[in-house]
This record gives C-alpha cells, structure tokens and sequence, in this order.
C-alpha cells in the first residue's frame, strides 16, 4: 500500500491552506511553487478536493483557494480519500467475504485489525494539528 503522488500532493495543499488560513484566498500558483506541486497536477487535485467539499474556489483576478471548513476539522484521512478513494492495506481488510481462503486464512483478521487502526488513526489527525506541533502527533498515543 502507498499514497499516490496525487494523494501527496493534496495534502500539501490543504497544509498550505491550513499554514494561511487566516490569510483567506491563495492563488495556486503560490500553493504550486511553495509545496513544488506541478501547476497542470495541482488544478486537477484542487478540482477533486472541492468535489469532495474540502476547498471552495473563485475565479478572478483575486481568485484563489479556501479551505472549506477550519483546518481542525479537515482530517488526512479525507484528503486521501478523496483523491485515492477509500483506503485499503489489502481488497480482503474491507470485506473479508472476497478472501479465497474464508475462514481458514491466518492474516485476515490481522489485515482487518490494521486496516482498522490505520484508518482510525488518519481519521485523528487534523491539518490544524499539523501546523501547531507535527513532533506531537506523531507521538500521540492512537485512541483506544
């Protein structure tokens, strides 16, 4: 299992948008040369990001990308999502039925349970959390 490029790209975005959230609109081209993201890949991420409700966008000369709701309520777990779709360490983690092994198989339930908690754990983790202390969410305990 990786994150696509495309996945990587948007959540450098959206922590661009959550580093100037009270700065209000960022054209993308600023978004493109700070985070090193392709302009041509960034407006195709940009689009997919505001299908999936995360950004808003205006045209315009003082046109630009917002984050669609605060920063401490956009969770990595929905930007990779909405740009890979649902996340999966293995197709059998999301519905053990599909295993060609049922029942008898020794790692499903091990995929199930990190699917489980991989999950939970992006679910965590906001872009406000993000700016304010990435040291501290990588060592927060995952919930229980």
């Amino acid at each position: 299992m990786e994150i696509t490029r495309q996945a990587d790209y948007a959540i450098r975005a959206i922590l661009f948008l959550a580093e100037n959230e009270k700065k209000g609109r960022a054209p993308t081209n600023l978004i493109a040369e700070a985070k090193h993201i392709p302009p041509s890949f960034l407006a195709k991420i940009i689009s997919q990001l505001s299908v999936a409700g995360l950004v808003n966008t205006s045209r315009g000369a003082r046109g630009g990308v917002t984050l669609a709701r605060p920063s401490g309520e956009i969770t990595l777990l929905e930007v990779i999502e909405a740009i890979d779709g649902p996340l999966s360490i293995n197709e059998c983690a999301i519905d053990l039925s599909i295993c060609q092994f049922g029942k008898e198989c020794l790692v499903g339930p091990v995929f199930c349970k990190l699917q489980e908690e991989l999950v939970s754990r992006l679910k965590e983790v906001t872009f406000r959390q993000l700016v304010k202390d990435p040291a501290e969410v990588v060592s927060a305990s995952p919930s229980e």
